[in-house]
């Protein structure tokens, strides 16, 4: 009996054992895969058979056969599904494996994190019209598809995935295709958006503007960068001109000025109205009044920094516009889907369309002027006038991903303006003729690559090329001034980061910029004739570091600069600039940041002969030469705080800003200190405070800017007195409004009058006893103009032409109420020896509509 139970029992548990453990053994069984060359021959063993095949098209394929096949037909069957190959029974005994030209392929497409089924997602076969959506579980199939051809998957939040189809077929079936999620490296610190959509304050304290997320100015209708950057506290221009942007009181030139890491010497059309870069390819403009990384030398103001998109785009899109003014369009191209290519291109219609946007920016640049004389009568000529006058920009990119770490892109723009204008008298038949041809021209390469996980370089190296031409021919060709201005500039930097742990990096690099200028001026009678030339080469290392603590409590930039300056003709220097910008988390919602930075320049824009060429375009860039114009330096520093919860924002920011060596000849100078050429400095003490209340439709701001500049100049008397972009006060208050594809804006901008000089009251303001007479003047800028008022409005409606074109149409007016603001004023001694008054006069009433269309 015990034998009988002991044998049963040891038959139930082999019984138990053979079902717990054969299904595990069959699955580790049919885990194995078995090279399909190897498998073959087992088969031509088996069955007593041969195959012809080649050996690449199946060595690199392995295969796991089902065990319950084992028919001869059944078990190529199965290899031909899995692996899309085609089994062909020559005789009996021989038979032939090839590979399939065109294929079914099948598959699964999931999230690579959590191997969620990804729908929705887009497979596209390269170089062909076939795509398909994955399914609601990730599936998807498609039929007819070229062996050697490429598939592009790609889903919204997840990084565009290559594959070839090739190394999809060799894992079977319909193999599982994972996706990474696309990730951003975000600051967790609060980045401060306000005035408009698009417009976010980083936590460096540089300004952002995204193009495309950009919504709506006052007065603006299409987003130009250049007059975008302009709403913000502490820049302004005080000529309303594009090419004279001041920031804290600077000057034009004293901006950097950059498209995709060129230094761009020419900003501006239609002598500085209308910016020269084309806002709907650019895809990110930064501004930085200060604190500025050790990356960037020259402009001792700012530094305004434009980026195009800088990805390969994955379908062909564009637009066009047209306005009173111009027309444009643009393009971005997928030539494969490692090489793209950008282009855009503008032309005006001023030579061929008179429009009455023309017409006010034609009277602001050229008819502006007020004459009136001692005794404060008008003085009208009757004047004839006649001009041809038109301009264009092109820029072009070409986008190469090398691979996956290394990115080239090659970059190219050139903006010309070209004029001929004649002004008869009708009374006297004299005629004044002016021409004018303004062109630059620039190239550049960048090489991104990433050479670790921790390890970036950037390379880049452009040529820049300006050109000014311009001809003056006086009564009746008596008298002919020809001006030059050539600037030649070729640059090589190099920029690596290098992440030493996850909240410290290291930035570190090497620039050699070589900048030659030209100058010319030519006179007829009295004959006069000057010709200088001059190179300036600098080599600037420079390293920094930059630090975020847990949660982003602290932020810290820390760096220097060092430029090694030497112009070929006369001396050579070594300066020192260190660079400085924390930031701190003082309370919820608060934070406070400090800035500093030492920076130089040694190029500058002079302004000669104030009074000719009808007072266009009389400024011409020049070298430092360490003696009649020192390189340029600047000192500053700032205190801020910013607060923003709930959609309201307030912004404080103080700050002082030392510039020195600079010369009359740069400051735009119309007094007894015109000509003389005095070195010296200046002093900005300011206050800038902006605030911002947004909704879900509407944005409502008010800013409010302080600034006190004062010139220094040992050699004149008084030493110090008020800088020409002297501003005290100006307020700006604005706001925008959307009603579904309806944008509104409206916005009053007021500022107290900038200085001037005035003549010595009476008979004393003339001196006669010399040759030519010469105007007595009063104490420099002891006067100021009236305050500056201007209200602007703009409105723009979008709407779909069809599915897959959208379209805009805007209108804007500048200066509503038509006031007439004056904008400068000097004194001239006329044919009479009288003094004559001329004020420069605002854009008065401006309309301007555009319509746009996207695709």
């Amino acid at each position: 009996m015990l034998e009988t139970l002991r044998n049963s029992f040891i038959g139930l548990s082999s019984v138990f054992l053979l079902l717990v453990f054969c299904p595990v053994l069959a699955q580790e069984e049919q885990k194995s895969a078995t090279p399909l060359v190897s498998y073959i021959k087992d088969l031509e063993n088996t069955f007593n058979i041969k195959f012809s095949y080649l050996n690449e098209d199946l060595e690199d394929i392995s295969v796991n056969v089902p065990n319950n096949l084992v028919n001869l037909d059944d078990i190529l069957n199965y290899i031909e599904t899995q692996f899309q190959l085609e089994t062909e029974k020559l005789n009996d005994r021989y038979y032939a494996i090839t590979k399939s030209t065109l294929i079914t392929l099948c598959g699964s497409v999931l999230d690579n994190f959590a191997e969620n089924t990804v729908s929705g997602a887009t497979i596209e076969v390269l170089g062909s019209n076939v795509a398909q959506i994955t399914e609601s579980n990730g599936s998807f199939r498609l039929t007819d598809v070229p062996r050697d051809a490429s598939l592009k998957i790609r889903y919204l939040g997840y990084l565009t995935k290559y594959i070839n189809v090739e190394d999809l077929l060799k894992q079977g079936g319909c193999p599982k295709i994972l996706l990474a999620q696309h990730y951003e490296q975000l600051n967790e610190v609060i980045v401060y958006q306000f005035l408009t959509t698009g417009i976010i304050k980083e936590t460096d304290a540089s300004i952002t503007l995204n193009t495309a997320d950009f919504g709506i100015l006052p007065g603006l209708i299409e987003p130009d960068i250049l007059q975008t950057v302009q709403a913000l506290p502490g820049i302004k221009s005080i000529d309303e001109t594009v090419s004279d942007i001041n920031v804290r009181g600077g000057t034009n030139d004293q901006n950097l000025i950059l498209w995709n890491g060129i230094k761009m010497y020419q900003s501006g059309h239609f002598f500085g109205l209308i910016s020269a870069f084309n806002p709907y390819l650019t895809d990110k403009v930064t501004v930085i009044k200060n604190g500025t990384p050790p990356a960037f030398g020259d402009g001792v103001s700012s530094v305004i920094q434009m980026e195009t998109n800088n990805e390969i785009p994955d379908y062909f899109s564009g637009g066009a516009g047209l306005n009173l003014i111009s027309g444009d369009l643009y393009g971005q191209i997928p030539i494969t889907h490692k090489i793209g290519f950008q282009f855009s291109a503008r032309r005006s219609s001023t030579d061929f369309l008179n429009t009455p946007t023309y017409n006010q920016f034609f009277d602001r640049a050229f008819q502006d002027s007020e004459v009136t004389n001692q005794n404060n009568v008008s003085v009208d000529d009757d004047i004839d006038r006649e001009e041809n006058f038109f301009f264009y920009d092109f820029t072009g990119k070409l986008l190469y991903d090398i691979n996956d770490f290394h990115k080239l892109r090659l970059n190219f723009i050139t903006i010309a303006n070209s004029l001929d204008y004649v002004e008869t008298n009708t009374e006297t038949l004299e005629t004044t003729n002016s021409i004018l041809d303004q062109t630059n021209l620039s190239v550049g390469g960048q090489l991104q690559s990433q050479w670790t996980d921790r390890l970036s370089t950037h390379l880049n190296v452009y040529y820049s090329r300006y050109n000014l031409d311009a001809q003056s021919i006086f009564s009746n060709q008596v008298q002919q001034l020809d001006q030059k201005n050539i600037v030649d500039e070729r640059a090589v930097k190099l920029h690596s980061q290098y992440e030493l742990s996850e909240q410290l990096e290291w930035a570190n690099g090497f620039q050699y910029i070589e900048t030659g200028i030209v100058n010319r001026a030519f006179v007829t009678l009295p004959s006069f004739d000057t010709n200088t030339k001059g190179v300036i080469r600098i080599h600037a290392p420079y390293s920094g570091i930059n630090f975020h603590s847990q949660e982003n409590k602290f932020i810290a930039m820390a760096g220097a600069r060092v430029n090694f300056v030497e112009n070929l003709n006369t001396f050579s220097e070594l300066l020192v600039e260190p660079r400085i910008n924390l930031n701190f988390k003082l309370a919820n919602y608060l934070r406070m940041e400090f800035l500093g930075e030492f920076k130089s320049q040694t190029t500058n824009q002079v302004i000669d002969l104030e009074q000719n060429f009808l007072g266009i375009e009389k400024r011409r860039w020049t070298l430092s030469d360490d003696n009649n114009l020192p390189i340029t330096k600047s000192k500053q520093g700032s205190v801020g705080f910013n607060y923003e919860k709930n959609n309201f924002y307030l912004g404080l920011e103080g700050f002082y800003k030392n510039v020195d060596g600079i010369s009359t000849r740069t400051q735009g100078f119309q007094n007894q200190n015109q000509f003389n050429g005095e070195i010296g400095s200046y002093d900005v003490k300011g206050l800038e405070f902006l605030i911002n209340k947004r909704g879900d439709n509407y944005s409502t701001w008010l800013s409010y800017t302080y600034n006190k500049n004062d010139y220094n100049f040992d050699s004149i008397v008084p030493n110090s007195f008020p800088n020409n972009l002297d501003i005290r006060h100006t307020i700006t208050f604005a706001g925008t409004y959307n009603y579904k594809n309806l944008k509104l804006s409206l916005g009053i901008n007021y500022r107290t009058g900038k200085p001037f000089t005035e003549p010595l009251d009476g008979d004393e303001g003339l001196d006669t006893s010399v040759f030519p007479t010469r105007i007595n003047y009063k104490s420099p800028n002891s006067s100021r103009l009236d305050d500056y008022f201007r209200a602007d409005a703009s409105a723009i409606y979008k709407f779909n032409l069809s599915r897959g074109v959208k379209a805009n149409a805007g209108i804007s007016l500048i200066n509503m109420t038509n006031r007439k603001n004056s904008l400068n004023k000097y004194y001239r001694v006329n044919e009479d020896d009288e003094i004559e008054t001329v004020e420069s006069i605002s854009l008065g009433l401006t309309p301007n509509v555009s319509f746009r269309v996207s695709f």
